[in-house]
């Protein structure tokens, strides 16, 4: 009883519940549901008046459960009010039968606390149960907010009755993907559509992020059928920001942000990627946690933002976090970290002085990128780089919160000038990642990035306008009439290094914005335009038929595996897919058997498209370049050249027509032998 008194003490203060209201909540886990009497009521109870679009969101949510759907996902953006939707929805869902109890996931304790929180101010005559850690729910709430850590450990989900919950909700559901979730789900009857004809009931599931995509690819679409309201700044479009995020801005929904880079001298191109694609941590650190890089970024602040109350800083790694901390303190600035090692005390402390505005920077690295609310927050010093948008917008979205006597974010960026698939500030913007900018807010770069567009159409000819926006639409493209054999476009790679900087894989350019990765299968996998014709980008996997089976062709239907509007998000999803179906060592672009000579069969192959005068020997390719040329000749490339060329001489059988035609009328031609040796007769 003294040590769950304590506890009931402490968390008290996080919450803002009277102690004994904490003690009825938690009495539950030994004694069944209890009601806690209106004298527990919470100090101040929740009178929300929802906004207009968190009240359209409700609606789309209603709208589509009474249509039937299942697995439904809301994309909002940071700052939206997530949870209060959360809240709301939780009533507005009717019971179904005795199907009436609710279940909040999340993956993290601030996120648990917080739902755990809300729920208990809007509904003071339910139950809430919390699931997490040494604290286990009875399973006969009416709400159960629990961490997927503790729920999945050892038997503690099975006391919750499947029957009985006419509601799941997933905070942060881009997570929704992961073993435990999907475990969870299963047991729900969620994991599978094609299995609800034999349950009698499954309850809703409704998932709510900031960031509804993953960087590895994985494909939500497997447990979302639905993302049934979407207002967010431009998390599908890696070209330019939506209305939505003005408008936001605009309707004091979101706190206005004013971005500043800083260019770093910091070389990144030599900087792997991780399983998830972004930056190698350890890598990455000795890349930035550097005395000059750690200098500029201080300096920076001192000169942008110094006037600044609540600085939020990002890090790579616990060294970076600790030298960072220091070059602060050395300028006399009041630095405090938080890091994944912080004791809980120490952090809960030190966040909540950091709230109250007790010191004015507080660093980081990897701990408030989800499920952060701190809305005096005004400046996000971005210290360190990332390939992955989805942390990018996370790491800006925690200033957005709207705070009182707070006019904007500073977001500080650092940019590295050497560097290769760089996710940085303007390139949310649709400007180049290296443009500097100073102290620029959102409608200023968006100005910004349609004042390049304009002088870069001002500068080009209307065929150069033409080419490079083929180019932009299709990373990689091969122009077929820029070669004037058609065994110099197969041997050319140059279509292949885009891809492959972005990709760990063999991927081979074929042209027309495809690529292709094969293996000794004969299955392979393409990167294509979407048929969709909205610039997008689709995976599809095309498997061989076995041998016997009567069919027009020898591959089965291909299989869409992604898509998507970021053609680096659609790479990560088609290496996320080949590396669990094909064998490493037949995709790596880095394995040593490319770089050997090539086999007398690929020699003999590549010569049958030859004349005499230029067969190939095995000395002149390596088994890796004469693979790459197969695979060209194969899909498609040499047919593709072709037609190109027979276009391009038809074009020039026009034009010099014409040229003909203006000659004669300046009287340049004459008439007799000349004029018909013109072609004019």
């Amino acid at each position: 009883m003294l040590r769950f008194s304590q506890y009931a003490l402490r968390l008290s203060k996080r919450t803002g519940f009277r102690p004994v209201r904490v003690w009825c909540r938690y009495a539950a886990t030994a004694a069944g549901p209890v009601v806690p009497p209106q004298t527990y009521a919470p100090v101040s109870p929740l009178r929300i008046t929802l906004r207009d679009y968190q009240e359209e969101c409700i609606q789309s949510v209603l709208s589509y459960l009474e249509k039937g759907h299942k697995r439904l996902g809301i994309s909002l953006a940071t700052g939206s009010g997530k949870t209060v939707i959360f809240t709301h929805l939780i009533d507005r869902i009717a019971a179904v039968e005795d199907a009436s109890q609710t279940l909040i996931l999340a993956h993290r304790r601030e996120l648990v606390e917080q739902a755990a929180r809300h729920c208990t101010l809007a509904y003071p005559h339910k139950h809430v149960d919390i699931e997490m850690g040494n604290h286990h729910a009875s399973g006969a709430a009416d709400i159960t907010v629990a961490s997927i850590q503790s729920i999945m450990s050892g038997d503690r989900l099975v006391k919750f009755d499947p029957s009985r919950y006419k509601l799941i909700l997933v905070d942060e559901a881009h997570h929704i993907v992961s073993s435990q979730y999907l475990d969870v789900l299963d047991y729900f009857g969620l994991k599978n559509a094609a299995d609800w004809g034999l349950n009698s009931y499954v309850p809703a599931l409704v998932g709510v992020s900031a960031t509804f995509s993953r960087f590895d690819g994985r494909k939500l679409g497997s447990v979302i059928d639905h993302i049934v309201y979407h207002r967010q700044p431009g998390l599908y479009s890696l070209l330019t920001p939506t209305r939505d995020y003005i408008d936001m801005i605009e309707e004091n929904w979101l706190s206005d942000v004013n971005f500043t880079t800083v260019e770093i001298k910091a070389n990144l191109t030599k900087v792997g990627s991780g399983p998830n694609g972004d930056f190698q941590t350890g890598a990455l650190s000795k890349a930035i946690n550097t005395e000059e890089t750690n200098e500029i970024a201080v300096r920076a602040w001192l000169a942008r933002a110094k006037e600044r109350k609540s600085t939020l800083v990002f890090c790579v790694d616990l060294s970076h976090v600790s030298n960072m901390t220091t070059k602060f303190r050395q300028y006399g600035i009041d630095a405090q970290f938080v890091t994944g090692d912080t004791p809980r005390k120490i952090r809960s402390q030190r966040v909540a002085a950091f709230r109250n505005g007790d010191f004015p920077v507080l660093l980081n690295c990897g701990v408030f990128t989800e499920g952060t609310d701190i809305p005096n927050i005004d400046c996000v010093l971005l210290a360190r780089p990332t390939k992955s948008r989805n942390l990018l917008v996370q790491m800006i979205g925690r200033g957005m919160r709207l705070h009182k006597g707070k006019e904007n974010c500073h977001v500080i960026d650092l940019v590295a000038a050497l560097s290769t698939g760089v996710i940085s500030t303007p390139t949310l913007f649709g400007l180049d990642p290296a443009e500097i900018v100073e102290n620029a807010d959102t409608k200023e770069l968006v100005d910004l990035k349609n004042r390049r567009e304009l002088e870069k159409k001002r500068e080009e000819t209307v065929a150069e306008v033409e080419r490079k926006a083929v180019s932009k639409r299709l990373p990689g493209t091969i122009t077929f009439t820029d070669y004037d054999s058609v065994h110099d476009l197969i041997a050319d790679a140059s279509g292949d290094s885009y891809i492959r900087k972005i990709s760990e894989f063999a991927w081979v350019a074929v042209g027309d914005g495809k690529f292709i990765l094969t293996t000794n299968s004969g299955n392979y996998l393409v990167i294509e335009p979407s048929e969709k014709g909205d610039s997008t980008f689709a995976v599809k996997y095309y498997r061989r038929l076995p041998p016997g089976v009567k069919s027009k062709s020898p591959y089965a239907t291909p299989r869409v595996v992604a898509e998507g509007e970021s053609f680096e998000h659609v790479v990560h999803a088609a290496d996320t897919f080949a590396a669990e179906i094909f064998e490493y060592v037949f995709i790596s672009k880095a394995q040593k058997w490319r770089r050997s000579p090539a086999s007398q069969a690929q020699i003999d192959f590549l010569n049958k498209f030859r004349s005499r005068e230029e067969q190939l020997r095995s000395q002149d390719l390596t088994k890796g370049k004469a693979g790459d040329m197969i695979t060209r000749i194969k899909h498609g490339t040499r047919g593709r050249f072709d037609k190109a060329s027979a276009r391009k001489r038809a074009t020039d059988k026009v034009q010099e027509r014409a040229e003909v035609a203006r000659r004669r009328l300046q009287g340049e031609v004459q008439v007799g032998p000349l004029a018909a040796r013109a072609g004019l007769d």
